[in-house]
């Protein structure tokens, strides 16, 4: 028998295997159409976006066999690679042999030859994969993971794994799913009739992590450039297109480096993923394109490369919204938090291209981020991009010893439980900086989709934990 060739191989190296030559594809049957004598099946293997096209003769086969093959039904197919006499395709192939894996009832079979709404395909999430458009998305999510392990290491990053169990609030939001062992019906409780944390697994109250920034400072400050890769949490009611209660973050930490180190790296390392999603995944992205509204989404990634990020602070970016010939949802006024209305308008109206914004009010920033000499700033870091608003948070971090320590006591900051953070400021402190990635924000620029629950193979949502 033939050895099984993955279609992605068929297609690019079609010339090399030898038309006339047997192969074995193993695939899924995407659609099946009559013809005179014949049937053509569009079989797919997830190895690519692209089907091949294979040509069943019914008068050679069982017609019960062929009468069993319908959409979503998994097939051997050993047949000759022969040059195609249709359009759209140069090479096809003649079945020799079929055998059926496993049927697909086609009349329960929810993924027919149609269009399916976003929506319903999220309620399936088990077989969105087998769509075109969601099986290209996977390509890309793990392209990208490839991409961005490719871009740290070859600048000497280390790739540190922070605990996704942690009993401090790295934001200082409080939206934070907690860990406990405790019998929730009737949890132990001390003297004054609070719940007793140090009778559960760990002795204190802990969380599912919403940053592995803290323990990155801490592996910064002994090994120089670090980042991270992991799994975050937020327990945030929002129903947004943008939000999710689980998703990834790359989250990068580096000893020496001050704010202008941290902004040439966060628009290096931007460019690189898009320019690594365009030199591999052409394929993908030109399919994704078609998906869009505006079949735009390969001319934004290369204008992300060709044009140099627009660098400006808080103060400018206020300056340019107030006189912004617009009315926003959320009035413009110095020491507001910029909505993602404000950010599009920069990015997308004023600049229209990539924008960094940096020195924003102390108070609306982390207590970790290091103060401006106007003492009503911060050195922190938001990159801006098209359609998604914020791509990139990040900082200089305060290494000043009594600056951080003052800054978490005015925070409300519980210091004995994070006197293992202040210890890197007492021993030997460096500047340092650092930023995160939302992974699925860049995988919705970089795929052009426009809901957040669509570039995560299971989103977990507020009244959502299916499959």
């Amino acid at each position: 028998m033939a050895k099984r060739i993955e279609i992605k191989e068929v297609l690019a190296n079609f010339n090399e295997i030898g038309i006339g030559n047997d192969i074995t594809l193993k695939g899924w049957v995407r659609t099946k159409r009559k013809g005179k004598q014949v049937r053509f099946l569009s079989i797919n293997d997830g190895s690519t976006v692209k089907n091949i096209q294979v040509i069943a003769d019914t008068e050679k086969f069982d017609q019960q066999l062929i009468s069993d093959i319908s959409t979503g039904t998994s097939v051997r197919i050993l047949g000759t690679l022969v040059e195609s006499v249709g359009e759209g395709q140069a090479i096809e192939v003649v079945a020799k042999e079929i055998e059926i894996y496993g049927k697909a009832d086609p009349v329960r079979y929810p993924l027919q030859k149609k269009e399916h709404g976003r929506e319903f395909l999220r309620e399936i999430a088990h077989l969105r994969p087998r769509t075109a458009t969601f099986s290209s998305v996977l390509r890309m999510r793990h392209a990208m993971t490839f991409a961005i392990h490719k871009f740290f290491n070859e600048r000497g990053f280390f790739n540190i794994h922070t605990p996704i169990i942690t009993g401090s609030d790295a934001e200082g939001a409080g939206e934070m799913f907690q860990v406990t062992t405790l019998d929730l019906k009737n949890p132990p409780r001390s003297k004054d009739g609070e719940i007793d944390y140090k009778l559960d697994f760990f002795g204190q109250a802990t969380n599912l992590t919403v940053s592995g920034q803290l323990e990155g400072e801490l592996c910064a400050t002994a090994i120089g450039k670090i980042y991270t890769f992991g799994p975050t949490f937020r327990a945030e009611k929002s129903n947004t297109p943008r939000h999710l209660a689980e998703f990834w973050m790359i989250e990068p930490e580096m000893a020496f480096y001050d704010i202008y180190d941290n902004m040439n790296l966060a628009e290096e390392f931007l460019k690189y993923l898009i320019k690594y999603a365009l030199d591999n995944n052409y394929d993908e992205l030109e399919y994704l394109n078609s998906q869009t509204d505006d079949n735009a989404l390969i001319d934004r990634l290369k204008f992300v490369l060709e044009n140099d990020f627009a660098r400006i602070t808080y103060t400018e970016a206020i300056e340019i919204l107030e006189k912004a010939d617009k009315t926003f949802e959320f009035p413009v006024k110095w020491g507001i938090d910029l909505q993602s209305e404000h950010e599009r308008y920069l990015v997308e109206q004023h600049f229209k291209k990539p924008v960094m914004v940096t020195a924003y009010p102390k108070e609306i920033k982390a207590f970790y981020m290091k103060m401006n000499d106007d003492n009503k700033t911060v050195r922190a870091l938001d990159v801006l991009f098209p359609q998604i608003g914020e791509i990139i948070g990040g900082s200089e971090r305060e290494d000043n010893y009594e600056v951080l320590l003052a800054k978490m006591q005015a925070a409300h900051v519980p210091i004995h439980e994070m006197d293992w953070y202040l210890d890197t400021r007492r021993y030997g402190s460096v500047p340092h900086a650092g930023f995160g990635l939302g992974f699925e924000r860049l995988l919705l620029f970089v795929t052009g989709m426009m809901n957040i629950r669509d570039v995560i193979p299971f989103p977990r949502t507020p009244q959502n934990a299916k499959f």
